[in-house]
């Protein structure tokens, strides 16, 4: 059986790490890499294993580029703190792995938990995420916000699901959009993207629609109009940061 690692990248996930850990007690190491963590998030770590290192946050890509590089073995699994890899997911990877794998890297499909259910509509579902690689022929990209792996050689489908815990209410989720959307804006200038009236008005109102009725929003009920409703403004508030920034760039 090829022995698999894996990564956990951390700050102040005190609330979830422990879950998170639990779920992956099958795999062969546990490295969890932490940017200066002021709660219990090591403490809690360190009881599952011995492999906790510190690290200056470089970046969410480049953070986990520097924990594959301390993995003992080349199979990676990647996972959020605020993750869990379900039992059965656990199983179809001990099955792959068993023997070579045909692909050198696998998409999962990640379900979200929030407001009280699972969503497995919108754009939240199924959000295929290629968490398993193999280290050797991949690696992280290392944009300010939604970093994803690269990899020479066949990507490949599992079909169990990881499991999301990414917001405890609306507040927390509302504070991850004005976080994220901040990194999303300062990218698009870093790559020379321009946001007029028009990126405002459409699209923002073309992803309402995308994950509300396209993607089946509307069979979520109360909870799928506010997951579609929070996705399109993202998309607005990440364009009106935009057109923040290239403003303020004009002024000075």
């Amino acid at each position: 059986m090829r022995p698999v690692s894996v990564v956990i990248i951390t700050k102040n996930e005190a609330d979830n790490i422990r879950n998170a850990l639990e779920s992956v007690q099958w795999a062969d190491d546990i490295i969890v890499v932490d940017s200066g963590s002021t709660d219990d998030t090591v403490q809690i770590a360190q009881q599952f294993t011995d492999r906790v290192v510190s690290h200056e946050w470089a970046g969410y890509g480049a953070q986990k580029n520097y924990g594959a590089s301390l993995a003992a073995h080349d199979w990676i699994l990647s996972l959020d703190a605020d993750e869990r890899v379900s039992s059965t997911l656990a199983e179809e990877i001990r099955l792959l792995l068993k023997n070579e794998p045909p692909a050198r890297g696998y998409r999962m499909p990640r379900v979200t938990h929030y407001l009280g259910q699972w969503i497995r509509t919108t754009d939240w579902y199924p959000d295929y995420q290629l968490r398993l690689y193999d280290r050797r022929v991949a690696q992280w990209s290392t944009p300010l916000v939604h970093e994803s792996v690269s990899v020479d050689g066949p990507v490949e489908y599992l079909r169990s699901e990881l499991e999301h815990f990414a917001y405890q209410d609306i507040s927390q989720h509302l504070a991850t959009i004005d976080r994220y959307t901040t990194l999303a804006a300062r990218q698009m200038l870093k790559n020379n993207h321009q946001a007029n009236t028009f990126d405002l008005v459409v699209h923002p109102t073309a992803a309402f629609l995308r994950n509300y009725i396209a993607r089946g929003g509307i069979r979520s009920g109360s909870v799928g109009f506010i997951v579609s409703l929070l996705n399109s403004y993202y998309v607005f508030l990440k364009f009106a940061k935009l057109w923040e920034a290239q403003h303020s760039t004009i002024d000075e």
